[in-house]
């Protein structure tokens, strides 16, 4: 299949229809626009609804009724959109219904900018909304990945029934790459037996919902989830690593800044430091076993467009093993080559 030139965030658009996405409620918001102006123009060519909600709070409540009926839907916002949409993420783990759900991130707190930032990850990878929930999170680093990522999405949340997340800075719907459309791994997906689609007079009705009063049927159901949330833990880490197997100084870094601190292991490495790179492709599940696979180590270092928030599970994952050490730049300030170099020479430095 030839490449495509597209656009980060029409490319995930494409990618959803691609994958069988045939219903999207959503709400504008800078930097991720392009994709319901996608999805306005192109559902309705196959069939599909496009719906601007009044807002994201009636966004997320509709794709809450979508997905009850077992279609594929779809929704996308940018950070403070997405913070709206939590009570509606809440419910929908709650009633466990499968969804995809795209935050191209923006500085914060608050309106904060429309550049492009890291600062959601704790909103994303420890559920965001209120109870003992999570959500898989994917974090692309290219274009490509955001295309795959998206698809592949679509059946985790059929298989263990979640809201899944795919998140990237803005910079990833901004820019411009060559990309191709893949079909996913195969996954046996269970059938949708659960689904609101009329009895038909052959069964009895299904219920969805996420209200329990009695005490013990909601603590039932949280250990029902928290068991599912076990099995997406085995079964769904993805990273990748970047000559980390020999490395005495390790970075860990996800998304675009990751890509900038390849450059920076490559320029290290020029000049006699041993540096490499664990770059989790999901974050959550996080991929502590990852850490486990670098015997030569001697410092972490985490890079992010935050003040520092993956750095909590990086310290997790060294279970003291390793002085973890950080650098970051935030509200739509992007990392630098020079300033992560000079940072990681620094943490060299006082480690002699």
């Amino acid at each position: 299949m030839a490449k495509i030139l597209m656009k980060g965030n029409e490319a995930v658009a494409k990618a959803a229809i691609e994958a069988g996405c045939r219903y999207f409620f959503g709400y504008p918001i800078t930097p991720q626009n392009e994709i319901p102006e996608y999805m306005a123009k192109e559902l309705p060519k196959i069939g599909g609804v496009f719906l601007q909600a009044e807002s994201e709070v009636s966004a997320i409540n509709m794709i809450y009724g979508g997905a009850g009926t077992g279609a594929r839907v779809m929704t996308s916002s940018s950070s403070p959109g997405i913070a709206l949409k939590q009570e509606g993420i809440t419910y929908i783990a709650g009633a466990e219904l499968p969804c995809v759900i795209v935050n191209m991130m923006r500085g914060g707190p608050g309106l904060g900018g429309i550049q492009p930032s890291q600062a959601d990850y704790f909103m994303s990878t420890r559920g965001g909304g209120n109870g003992d929930y999570r959500t898989p999170v994917f974090a692309p680093a290219s274009i490509q990945e955001a295309v795959d990522m998206t698809m592949e999405a679509f059946d985790v949340a059929d298989y263990y029934r979640t809201p899944v997340m795919v998140v990237a800075d803005g910079m990833i719907g901004q820019m411009m790459e060559p990309v191709e459309f893949k079909t996913p791994k195969k996954r046996e997906l269970p059938a949708k037996d659960w689904a609101t689609t009329g009895t038909k007079g052959e069964r009895k009705p299904n219920i969805i919902n996420s209200l329990f009063l009695d005490p013990q049927e909601l603590e039932d159901h949280n250990i029902k989830l928290d068991a599912k949330y076990a099995q997406i833990e085995k079964n769904e880490v993805q990273y990748e690593m970047y000559k980390a197997e020999d490395a005495e100084l390790v970075f860990v870094a996800y998304g675009t800044t990751s890509r900038i601190v390849k450059n920076v292991v490559e320029e290290l490495r020029a000049e006699g430091v041993k540096a490499g790179l664990i770059r989790p492709k999901t974050i959550w599940p996080f991929p502590f076993k990852a850490f486990d696979e670098i015997p030569a180590a001697k410092n972490l270092l985490t890079v992010e467009m935050s003040m520092g928030q993956m750095i909590e599970d990086v310290k997790m994952a060294s279970n003291g093993r390793w002085p973890v050490s950080f650098y970051g730049r935030v509200g739509g300030m992007i990392p630098t080559p020079q300033g992560i170099k000079g940072k990681a020479l620094e943490v060299i430095g006082g480690a002699k």
